[in-house]
């Protein structure tokens, strides 16, 4: 179970763009021994993720296609890097299946990994589209259905697991020329609350994660107006992603089932309308 406690300074941010000033408390999650698995978590939110979890106390392992990032962010978190081309649908299983065979089970799989690419509609290949599915959908339904497998075969092993899917807000918006983009995010969001009743036996939870805009190439470069547009007063982070799925792997937090959580500073909710 996790233990919770106020430790330590964190960021908090004031609704007006104005730049970011210190808060005085912090909840902390501790996971000693629990075994994460984290798709794409060289850089971004991924990144993000495996430190917090290793910060946790759990046993990380992630998958990417960068080798240098990959190694980078092993060597600062003491995770476990594989690299994975996860539109390989052979690498990734062998990946998953050797943490089955090492480690014994998962308890916590994180399918983060997805890439953005935009172009026009009368531009863009059907080899581009299923390029972006292979990449952040397909794999979502992979690395599930390896933990439903396992979890089938040793139905009284662990009585914990949790699974959190990385969505995006362009799964119910959207920008022109984002097709590919804005069907994989919806078909995670979709394959999100089907997992989640096929898992329910195997005490398995499922849910997603919708970020907004989440900075984590030049934070100190947005503007003032990038941060005051938005409701909470600052563009996310990707600590902001990283932290909600600590909540939601608290042992206590198995009643949140089948759901999406947005975390994008009140956008989605924000009327706009052009003076």
């Amino acid at each position: 179970m996790a233990e919770q406690r106020n430790e330590g300074a964190a960021f908090g941010y004031r609704p007006t763009g104005d730049a970011p000033e210190e808060v005085s408390e912090r909840i902390e999650y501790r996971y000693p021994g629990r075994r994460v698995f984290v798709t794409g978590g060289a850089r971004g939110i991924g990144r993000s993720i495996v430190e917090a979890f290793c910060h946790a106390g759990a046993r990380v392992a992630f998958c990417d296609s960068d080798a240098e990032a990959g190694a980078a962010t092993a060597a600062a978190t003491g995770a476990r890097f594989a690299r994975v081309d996860v539109c390989d649908e052979g690498a990734l299983e062998a990946c998953i299946a050797r943490l089955f065979e090492e480690w014994g089970d998962l308890d916590v799989i994180i399918n983060n990994v997805g890439i953005s690419r935009f172009s026009p509609l009368t531009e863009t290949s059907v080899a581009e589209f299923d390029r972006i599915l292979a990449t952040n959908l397909r794999p979502v339904f992979i690395t599930s259905r390896a933990l439903a497998r396992h979890r089938t075969a040793h139905p009284r092993a662990n009585p914990y697991g949790r699974i959190i899917n990385i969505s995006s807000t362009r799964y119910l918006m959207s920008e022109p020329g984002s097709e590919g983009y804005a069907a994989s995010k919806g078909g995670i969001r979709s394959l999100t609350h089907a997992l989640a009743l096929s898992l329910a036996p195997l005490r398995v939870t499922v849910n997603s994660i919708a970020p907004g805009w989440i900075e984590h190439a030049d934070y100190a470069g947005l503007r003032p107006e990038d941060h005051a547009q938005h409701p909470s007063g600052r563009v996310g982070r990707p600590e902001d992603i990283a932290r909600v799925c600590l909540f939601l792997c608290a042992a206590e937090n198995d009643f949140i089932d089948g759901e999406n959580i947005t975390v994008d500073g009140g956008m989605t909710r924000k009327m706009i309308y052009v003076e």
